[in-house]
């Protein structure tokens, strides 16, 4: 079972993969709510890219026009995966789906890669904060610049030089071995080293997306973020779920979703919710149909729900809700048509110019499978749960887990004598857990895990303090 700030995926299976779903040709297209501000989405005019979290591998890229489809051909501007965090070399660039994603993104100037990137190995190990604090001064000393280095040049030389790095996301929280709490200043100058490291490769244009949970969490995000030299884009994970009963709630929560928005505002920094969706509230209709107001409201640069259970609304039956509530909002947008240059005005510039990516004139053309408009959408309806295959060490890519996890990647196996990697059940759980002298266990005492601590810890360690 995955766990991930709270969240646990596991219980959600069986309802989700046994659900007998309608395939959409048989789905009317849905009336527009009445109470959708007045002017265009954002979507339409090029402001915002529309996405989901469908699955990191090259299912996610074929499930996207999927998806399409079921939303009366809808662009999705959007692509958006994660790198696996159980391995530096993974973290570094490894995994062979980022050819099917760069190849996604290539295909149209008008779209946007979104790439979560873990700062440390192990990231879902589970380590004290004794050893995440230690592992941060080396980043911050530059012994993992690199690995960045490596991903920086695996990504130029892929052809997609612009991507939207979303790193160390939600490190606000007590999940991730990237975590910001255990010692933020190390955290903040690891994340100048990494950025710093990516921009020096040449070719580069990459956009850096700092991403925390909504609300406090473990630490305020506000001690985290390192900088407006080296953030591009402020962005925020949003889940229906306490803190914050009610969505008014989470919009007016000391650092929820009106503290980020009037945070970037005040740095000129574009917004985005790399991850939001359903959550602990159940299938709220009312949380769909104000977080999307919200969004077409203040603009995101983009937008990526998580769509598997129990977040999402095309993957998941049990939002069923929910599930209208999206796609009546987002059916069949179709561009609003550039303003033709006044005499005299300059033509448009090219990618990053105002109507390259993100940008405010929006897609080149009009495209996405299925009818546009007012007729019932063409195509598959809401696949089964996706399931990965498991893939050894040495393949490229890393093993799918049954379900998709809450992302974090999924993850590739590890030496027997180290945690598990992250997402899957095979991730350390309390046998995981390791302990040093100066963090506290269950009981409020220090203690050593027998036969000291493994190799792949020890080695941060100088002299090892569980040596006997």
């Amino acid at each position: 079972m995955t766990v991930r700030n709270g969240k646990t995926t596991s219980a959600w299976v069986g309802a989700c993969a046994a659900a007998l779903l309608l395939p959409a040709a048989v789905l009317p297209a849905p009336a527009r709510a009445a109470e959708e501000p007045p002017g265009p989405d954002p979507v339409t005019t090029g402001e915002t890219a529309l996405g989901a979290y469908l699955h990191y591998g090259t299912a996610g890229v074929s499930r996207m026009t999927e998806l399409q489809q079921w939303l009366g051909g809808t662009e999705l501007r959007a692509g958006h995966t994660y790198l696996p965090g159980d391995r530096w070399s993974n973290i570094a660039g490894r995994p062979g789906f980022l050819d099917a994603w760069a190849e996604w993104r290539r295909a149209r100037e008008d779209r946007l890669f979104v790439l979560n990137v873990p700062m440390l190995e192990r990231n879902e190990s589970r380590l004290p904060d004794a050893v995440v604090a230690r592992l941060l001064r080396h980043g911050a000393e530059g012994w993992f610049d690199h690995h960045f280095r490596a991903l920086a040049e695996r990504l130029v030389g892929l052809g997609v030089p612009d991507t939207v790095i979303v790193l160390g996301w939600e490190m606000n929280g007590s999940t991730y071995s990237h975590r910001c709490g255990p010692d933020p200043d190390a955290w903040k100058r690891y994340w100048k080293r990494i950025v710093t490291a990516m921009r020096e490769v040449p070719g580069q244009e990459f956009r850096f997306d700092f991403a925390p949970n909504r609300g406090r969490d473990a630490i305020p995000w506000t001690a985290c973020y390192p900088g407006d030299d080296v953030v591009d884009i402020v962005g925020m994970d949003s889940y229906d779920q306490p803190p914050g009963r009610t969505f008014d709630e989470q919009a007016n929560e000391p650092y929820g979703l009106r503290d980020h928005v009037e945070f970037a505002a005040a740095r000129g920094k574009p917004i985005s919710y790399p991850e939001w969706g359903l959550f602990r509230n159940g299938d709220n209709p009312d949380y769909m149909r104000r977080m999307l107001a919200w969004m077409r409201e203040h603009k995101p640069l983009y937008h990526s729900i998580s769509d598997y259970c129990p977040h999402g609304v095309w993957q998941c039956a049990g939002n069923p809700e929910s599930s209208a509530v999206f796609r009546s909002a987002l059916f069949g947008l179709e561009p609003v048509p550039a303003r033709p240059p006044e005499p005299g005005e300059p033509e448009p510039g090219g990618p990053g110019g105002a109507d390259g990516p993100g940008g405010a004139d929006g897609p080149e053309e009009v495209g996405g499978p299925g009818e546009v408009g007012g007729g019932p959408p063409v195509g598959p309806g809401r696949p089964d749960e996706p399931v990965g295959p498991v893939e050894s060490v040495e393949s490229v890519g890393p093993v799918g887990p049954a379900d998709p996890v809450e992302p974090g990647g999924p993850a590739e196996p590890v030496e027997s004598d180290e945690p598990g990697g992250s997402g899957g059940s095979g991730g350390a759980g309390a046998a995981g857990r390791i302990e040093v002298p100066g963090e506290p266990g269950r009981a409020g005492e220090a203690r050593c895990p027998a036969g000291g601590l493994p190799r792949w810890i020890r080695k941060w360690f100088d002299p090892d303090p569980c040596a006997p």
